[in-house]
């Protein structure tokens, strides 16, 4: 029989990562434009769906903590063909689905792609400037919220989150940017696109409590896993040019030695 082109149309699932939300509230208060999936960390245990705009919004409670947790048992019960992955404070421009689906079909040979987002001055870590590839020398800087891909190619490279970082984690942040350097470690074909899809809302960091001891070792972990051989380099380059912002609590040298601590990691750190 012909395929209509309603058929042929690739379908995108807006993936929720929240925390003691009111979940009823939150597809109007963030403006999603596609079927969704909410993981809300809370004290409970349960399910519930509803409509919004004719899209269906999935629910799932759960009393565990963790980011990566939360975004895993999100992509474990993904339903479309391209993910689009979120945060419970993200407001989307009108369109911005329709947007990120154009860039996909415009693109067939990315697997995935990222987009900007306005976020407050001072929480700013990226701004696309004009379309290219990510590599992964490149691609630490990164959130979540920018990330868009292809839900089966993630599948077909068992492409998961850590663990072990991000809010609610061992570690405190870092699981988008080692997600990314999966992806392309793995062969995912990763693209940058200069199309702002949404806002941040400004929410208090979960994890961030300024520049101290455990910043700058938890960040040296990071690189270990990140970066391998090239980690101390990286560290190196990271603080270099960021001294101005962090390095005021403790020294450039103090600060390299926090992060280096955390590059060699203390006997047993990160091995569970």
């Amino acid at each position: 029989r012909l395929i209509t082109e309603s058929e042929t149309e690739m379908k995108l699932e807006i993936l929720v990562s929240a925390v003691n939300e009111d979940v009823d509230t939150l597809a109007e208060r963030m403006n999603l434009q596609a079927d969704a999936i909410i993981v809300n960390q809370c004290g409970e245990n349960t399910y519930r769906e509803y409509s919004y705009q004719e899209h269906r919004i999935r629910c799932y409670s759960f009393a565990e903590r963790g980011v990566g947790l939360s975004r895993n048992n999100c992509l474990m019960r993904a339903q479309g063909d391209i993910c689009l992955f979120a945060d419970e404070d993200i407001i989307y421009r009108p369109g911005a689905v329709r947007a990120i689906e154009a860039e996909f079909e415009k693109n067939p040979d990315a697997d995935m792609i990222l987009f900007n987002m306005d976020v407050p001055e001072d929480r700013a870590t990226y701004h696309i400037e004009g379309y290219g590839r990510v590599r992964w020398h490149n691609c630490g800087r990164y959130p979540t919220y920018s990330f868009a891909a292809r839900t089966e190619k993630l599948r077909e490279a068992n492409i998961a989150f850590s663990l072990l970082f991000g809010g609610g984690a061992r570690y405190s942040n870092g699981e988008d940017s080692l997600f990314l350097a999966e992806c392309i470690r793995k062969g995912l074909k990763v693209y940058k696109a200069p199309v702002t899809i949404g806002k941040e809302n400004g929410r208090p960091s979960t994890w961030f409590h300024g520049y101290n001891e455990k910043f700058f070792y938890d960040r040296g972990v990071l690189y270990h896993f990140l970066y391998g051989k090239a980690a101390f380099l990286m560290a190196l380059r990271f603080l270099y040019k960021q001294k101005d912002v962090m390095c005021k609590e403790f020294s450039f040298r103090e600060a390299f030695a926090l992060m280096r601590r955390g590059i060699r990691m203390e006997k047993g750190a990160g091995q569970e």
